[in-house]
């Protein structure tokens, strides 16, 4: 990926918010001091290893999605590619989804969200609640199939919609690039050595991965996927079975972590259980990720500081009682 110009947007903390979307990104870093101690030692006086994760449901539409939806729609508004007559077109499996629908609101832009039939009852309840429109796919080929029905509906009503495409669009890692990647440097100090990330449309590990790596080529890059092609880790993928994201680079990944969906699962629950972090199952994904790679210095004794993005929050994956919600 070519590195994109680095803007920032400085606002006072008690400057009142014009519009919702000024609220996105500037989430907190949390270190994880009991899991730092369960890892024990490996021996001797072992340099220490940092844990930390990075809250991205402290965002207004509760997830990271919202840092890609954000830059995705002001490119399109700045290129008149989106009106009140051409609707913003995309396919996604949740978050992106709700990012889409409440940041089209905030700007008042109509959205179609092209989403496989099997997405939770939350998510649909969501997605609706703002106003945005659901196009269904079939459920069993999962969000490969939303992208092609996406594309074909693209194709076949050019002027009613503008597909946006999260997994080419150059906004996406650039989101990351601007806001995830320098925050992350700037909250550690400059201190952190190891980034990890799940790979979804590789959006935020591209986009983080090279701003840290801009910032210091030393730091490592790691991609979390499932290891499983069909898995119950919403919102990743496994490269080898799936479509590849064109914006995904794998050269600028150093070291690929593979999870189990059981991992991912528990280690979701342990967080909300021992740290009080109620974390996505993505997110028990990307803490098996980091603690992975906690275990590979351990065991050499080296030190280091890891950071991990924790896309969004469990709630969105309870599904509260039938009356309460419409599918």
């Amino acid at each position: 990926m070519r590195v994109p110009r680095v803007t920032t947007t400085r606002r006072s903390p008690k400057a009142a918010l014009t519009s919702l979307t000024e609220a996105v990104g500037r989430t907190p870093l949390l270190r994880l001091r009991r899991l730092e101690a369960a890892l024990g030692s490996a021996g001797g006086e072992p340099k220490p290893v940092e844990l930390y994760a990075k809250l991205e449901f402290f965002n207004p539409g509760g997830s990271v999605k919202d840092r890609a939806a954000l830059y995705i729609i002001r490119d399109a508004l700045a290129k008149k590619k989106l009106s009140g007559s051409v609707r913003l077109l995309d396919s996604t499996s949740g978050n992106t989804g709700i990012a889409y629908a409440w940041i089209g609101a905030a700007f008042g832009l109509p959205v179609t969200l092209v989403m496989p039939e099997n997405v939770s009852s939350a998510r649909k309840a969501i997605v609706r609640s703002y106003g945005a429109e659901i196009v269904f796919s079939d459920s069993l080929e999962g969000s490969d199939g939303a992208i092609r029905l996406a594309r074909e509906l693209a194709d076949r009503h050019p002027t009613r919609y503008h597909y946006v495409d999260q997994y080419s669009n150059t906004s996406n890692p650039r989101a990351h690039f601007e806001g995830t990647g320098a925050e992350i440097f700037a909250a550690t100090q400059g201190r952190v050595t190891h980034f990890v990330a799940g790979i979804g449309t590789s959006g935020t590990l591209m986009g983080t991965g090279a701003r840290l790596k801009h910032e210091n080529p030393a730091i490592r890059v790691c991609g979390v996927q499932p290891r499983e092609s069909l898995h119950g880790l919403e919102g990743l993928k496994n490269l080898e079975t799936s479509l590849v994201p064109p914006i995904f680079r794998s050269e600028q990944v150093d070291e690929m972590l593979f999870v189990d969906t059981d991992r991912g699962w528990d280690l979701a629950e342990q967080l909300a259980r021992e740290e009080g972090v109620p974390v996505g199952h993505s997110g028990g994904a990307a803490l098996a990720g980091m603690l992975d790679v906690a275990r590979q210095l351990r065991a050499t004794g080296e030190g280091g500081v890891i950071v991990g993005v924790f896309p969004d929050k469990a709630e969105r994956y309870i599904e509260p009682p039938p009356s309460r919600i419409s599918a």
